[in-house]
């Protein structure tokens, strides 16, 4: 057994367990603590064929057995768990040494820390990990934060263990402190909005589409080889295809539909709101699940008149079909800009140089987002590193031009059978507010004006502008 291992990791949890797991089978030697002394000698006892592992039993033991400079990995709960994990090493740490902290911190905290840290002579890189207990496993998609030369430290241990495409590690720096951290909660936020517009056209093919489950598989299948593949559409035909052990039927019809949620879809669109960066797609599918978990109120309306849902006529069903596929791909694109959007703005508020291209380059493996399309989007930052927005690539637009007599069709028909779309709605309004030549927020900031004197900007000359509403209604200029 060696007396320094290359690496450590603190927390062996299912996601720490199978982090170091991958390390070791990547030829890593690892240094393993866990609070419950119990877990280290699982995973030991289990997995110790694996590579080589130095179980310890306390943080003074498992510092030592780390060769400097040290690094060290920590996945344990997010918040008050970390903090308290971080005041616990930092005593028996040198300037120099790595902390890497693996799990779903908020970056505002990430952010903290890494400057308490660096006061120290310490090391903090804020990765978000991406890819669940398989990913961890096998190969995530790995975001650090931190300084340049922090990631130089631990560059090869992550690569290594992280998923490759095309030979290319789904692994990079994002840039300074918090920056890896807040593209996790964003890629967080993309999946919530990616899962809940399948969900949308699963329930229009069923309920309008007349398919069930069975079929639906197949039909998931069938859009998995073409522009819609990805890990979240695999899924769902796999999902949709199996059947219950005890009743015999669809295992999607017996399971409740109340959907959970961790809190970094929830972080995504409170952020947005302080960023001001509208990301309404991700927006609408925190508050559907949201929705979905009030069951008093849910049960409470519905007895609320409205249209009975009903199959559409077999000769239409087709068509049908193919009208959702051209939605959900048109919706799947707009949420992605939008959660793009919100990375450029944030890099611009924090100083962050992220290269944008960069992220579809390490979303292509590992991660739930995984998709082939990002292809496209790592080759429109690559045409174009400036680009305001992915609707604004020539390829993209001229794609979701050619699907927006479909998504409307889609859209309408949900809205007349009473089937709710939230997420379609919200992308088709989005791609509509962008295209149009004004918006009607010209009355908003008129009616601001009038009750709060907030001003106004006039449209023919510069300098901002209040009526005196409540006098004799003249203008003045304001500045």
């Amino acid at each position: 057994m060696p007396t320094h291992a290359d690496v450590g990791v603190i927390g062996l949890a299912v996601m720490g367990r199978n982090l170091a797991r991958n390390f070791a089978r990547h030829g890593c030697a690892v240094a393993l603590y866990n609070r419950s002394e119990a877990k280290t000698r699982a995973l030991v006892d289990e997995f110790g064929h694996e590579g080589t592992f130095v179980p310890t039993e306390s943080l003074t033991a498992f510092v030592t057995a780390l060769a400097r400079p040290r690094r060290l990995v920590i996945m344990v709960q997010a918040g008050a768990p970390t903090d308290t994990v971080i005041e616990q090493l930092t005593p028996l740490l040198e300037p120099g040494d790595v902390i890497i902290d693996g799990g779903n911190a908020h970056f505002a905290d990430t952010r903290r820390r890494e400057a308490a840290l660096r006061e120290r002579g310490i090391e903090f890189i804020g990765a978000g990990i991406s890819g669940g207990e398989e990913g961890a496993l096998n190969g995530p998609s790995i975001m650090p934060g931190g300084t340049a030369a922090a990631y130089e430290k631990v560059a090869p241990l992550l690569t290594a263990v992280s998923a490759h495409v095309d030979g290319t590690p789904c692994c990079t720096h994002v840039g300074p402190d918090g920056s890896g951290h807040f593209v996790k909660m964003v890629h967080n936020g993309i999946e919530y909005a990616d899962m809940q517009l399948i969900a949308e056209a699963y329930d229009l093919l069923r309920r309008a589409g007349g398919q069930e489950p069975a079929a639906l598989a197949e039909t998931f299948r069938r859009w998995n080889g073409g522009r819609l593949a990805s890990y979240l559409i695999e899924i769902t035909a796999e999902v949709l295809g199996h059947t219950d052990a005890d009743t015999g039927g669809p295992l999607v019809d017996v399971i409740a539909d109340q959907a959970g949620q961790k809190g970094t879809g929830r972080w995504t669109v409170q952020t947005a709101l302080d960023l001001g960066v509208p990301v309404s797609g991700i927006a609408e599918a925190v508050f559907a699940r949201s929705l979905s978990g009030h069951a008093p109120v849910r049960a409470a309306a519905r007895a609320l008149p409205g249209p009975t849902p009903q199959a559409l006529p077999p000769e239409d069903a087709a068509r049908f079909t193919e009208q959702v596929e051209q939605a959900l791909y048109a919706s799947k694109v707009v949420s992605y800009a939008q959660g793009w959007h919100m990375i450029a703005a944030a890099a611009e508020e924090h100083g962050w140089d992220i290269d944008l291209g960069r992220l579809a380059t390490i979303w292509r493996g590992g991660c739930i987002i995984r998709a082939d399309f990002l292809n496209r989007i790592r080759a429109a930052y690559a045409a174009d590193p400036r680009l305001p927005s992915l609707l604004a690539d020539e390829e993209f637009a001229k794609e979701l031009g050619a699907a927006q007599d479909a998504w409307r069709e889609v859209i309408a028909t949900a809205a007349r059978l009473g089937i709710p779309t939230p997420g379609f709605c919200a992308a088709l309004a989005y791609y509509d507010a962008l295209r149009g030549g004004t918006l009607p927020t010209a009355l908003v900031q008129a009616q601001r004006d009038y009750f709060g004197a907030h001003t106004y900007r006039r449209t023919d000359r510069e300098g901002s502008f209040h009526t005196r509403w409540g006098a004799d209604r003249s203008e003045e200029r304001i500045g």
